[in-house]
Formats: structure tokens, sequence, C-alpha cells
């Protein structure tokens, strides 16, 4: 008898044909994806500055609220610095480190001051200040204090401020406030202003002394509307046209007139006398000329005088009048 023959499955037509060398694929493949995914982290360590030359620079704050590893450090508003690291300083502070790259550290001097400020809205930001850039370099590793500008801790300073000062202008603004009184005060005396004796009210406290000053005030008025009346009159009668002014100057001028008549005469007189001690034998014709000369100065001084007297008459003059004879 024969053997039976196995019976094989059939395989379907539409069967695809199997890709060779599957295996290495997917290996190359796996291979390249890791590539990619290397040079990708190499890329974003070197965007990151992983591979720059750095120097260190440690900044010290009270308090490191808001410091996160990663943020910058900027310098009108570019950054220089990342922070590295933040840790807890031996004397309680906190100390930020930070990398600087040294393309970056020539804007960092020994003079440079560094803020850790935090808005009321934002995040912390650490800015560096130079004002001199022609300082010495910032040394590697060197340490600075950071100053602090978070305006949330002022806040409570400002309301405690805000308190005391609502606190004094309350106590100023009471109904026993000396204040109120001064501002009553002055209210009374703006009223006194704008009544009928004005600031002459307020100096002088009551209305009764006010009205005295006023009826002084008056009458001193109508005594220098009379005194000026009086000094006009006088100053008419001495000055005017016909005054005593103008009758003393023509009176003057005739006494002048007088008196050189009287000079001319005593010459006359002296030369007499020299004439008389040069010519001693002609006496008796000397005394005769003397007679009539003397008779010439007794007749100017009798008008001289009548002149002096008329003068004393019209003005009183209080002068010597006597003419001594030589």
């Amino acid at each position: 008898m024969s053997e039976p023959s196995e019976s094989h499955p059939s395989l379907p037509a539409d069967l695809p044909t199997p890709v060779k060398h599957l295996e290495v694929k997917a290996a190359f493949l796996l291979v390249f994806m890791l590539v990619v995914v290397a040079s990708a982290v190499v890329y974003l360590l070197y965007a990151r500055g992983a591979f720059e030359k750095t120097q260190r620079l440690y900044l010290m704050a009270d308090n490191s609220e808001g410091v996160h590893i990663g943020m910058d450090m900027t310098f009108s508003g570019f950054p220089i610095g990342r922070v590295r690291q933040v840790e807890l300083a031996s004397d309680g502070r906190a100390r930020i480190v930070l990398d600087v790259p040294l393309r970056d550290a020539h804007w960092l001097r020994k003079s440079s001051v560094f803020t850790l400020e935090r808005g009321l809205v934002g995040g912390t930001n650490i800015r560096a200040f130079t004002g001199m850039l022609q300082d010495d370099l910032l040394e590697d590793g060197a340490e600075r204090t950071v100053h602090r500008g978070d305006a949330a801790e002022a806040i409570p300073l400002i309301l405690s401020s805000v308190r005391d000062v609502l606190g004094r202008i309350s106590a100023m603004t009471a109904e026993d406030a000396a204040l109120r009184s001064t501002l009553r005060n002055l209210k009374e005396v703006s009223a006194t202003l704008k009544g009928p004796h004005g600031a002459l009210g307020v100096v002088m406290g009551n209305p009764t002394d006010a009205q005295k000053i006023v009826e002084a005030l008056n009458r001193s008025n109508a005594l220098l509307a009379k005194v000026d009346a009086l000094t006009a009159k006088a100053d008419a009668q001495v000055f005017g046209p016909q005054g005593v002014m103008n009758s003393t100057q023509a009176t003057v001028q005739q006494l002048n007139g007088l008196l050189a008549d009287a000079r001319n005469s005593l010459k006359k007189v002296d030369a007499v006398l020299i004439e008389a001690q040069g010519i001693a034998a002609n006496t008796k014709e000397a005394t005769v000329d003397l007679g009539a000369l003397r008779g010439d100065v007794e007749s100017s001084l009798r008008k001289v005088d009548s002149l002096v007297n008329e003068i004393n008459r019209k003005w009183p003059f209080a002068r010597d009048t006597d003419i001594k004879l030589p």
C-alpha cells in the first residue's frame, strides 16, 4: 500500500514579499535617531554656553527668594552672566554663584554695583551697573554684596508710614486741636479785616480804640491842612513879589552902596593923614581938610544908621550895627 502524502496548507496569493535585511535597517535607524538626539543636546549645550570659557562671580545676598539656577544677570538689558548655583554661606547669607563668559567679562569692573530687584509684578532680576569703565577689571572668583530692591518688602513700611501720617492728620483735625483753634481765630481775623476799620481793628483789638485812632488821624490831617495853608501864606509874604525878602534885598543893596561910599571916604582920610604927616608946615590947611572929610564921613554914617534902622524895622536881624572909625 502506498503511504498517504502529507497535506500542507496553501499560502495566500496576496501576501507581501518580506523586506530584506530588516534588522540591519532598524538598527541603523535607531543609531541615526540617537545621533540626532545627541547632536541636539550638544547644540543646546553649546547655545547655553556650556563649552564657553567663563569666570566665576559670587554675589552675597540677605535673601535669595526668586533666584533660580539658569537665570540671567543683565547689563544694560543684555545678559552677560548666568546663575550656576545658589547656596547658603557660613554667615547665614545666600551665596549666588554666577558664570560670566570671558567675552562679556570686560563690562564688569571693581567699581561695579550689583542689584537684586523684585517688583510687584514680574520675576526677580539680577542687574550689574558699571559707572567707570576705566577701572580695573573684576577678577575671577570675586565676591560682591548684592543690593536688594524688593518693592514688596517696602509695602509694610509704606503702610506703617501712611498709618502714622493718618494718625497725625486725625490729631491735627480733632475738635480740640490747635489747628482748629488757629483756623477759628483766622476766620475771626478775616471777618474783622472785612469790617469798617479793616486792619486797624485787628491791630487795636476792639472797635472803640480803633475809632479813637481814626479820629486822631482825622484831626492830624486837619491840622496838617492848616499848617500847609499857613506855610503857603508865609511863603507868599516872605518870598512873594511884594514880600519881605525882596525889600530886604533892595535895602541890602543900598547898604552896600553906602558902605562903599564910607570906604571911599575913609580912603580919602587915610590919604589926607599921610599928606598931613608929610607936610608939617601946612597944619592949619590940613586941619580944615580933615574937618570937611570928617563931616562927609559922619554924613555917610548917619545914612548907614538910618538904613540899618529901616532894615531892623522890616526884618528882625540880629547883628552888630556899630561902625568903628580908625
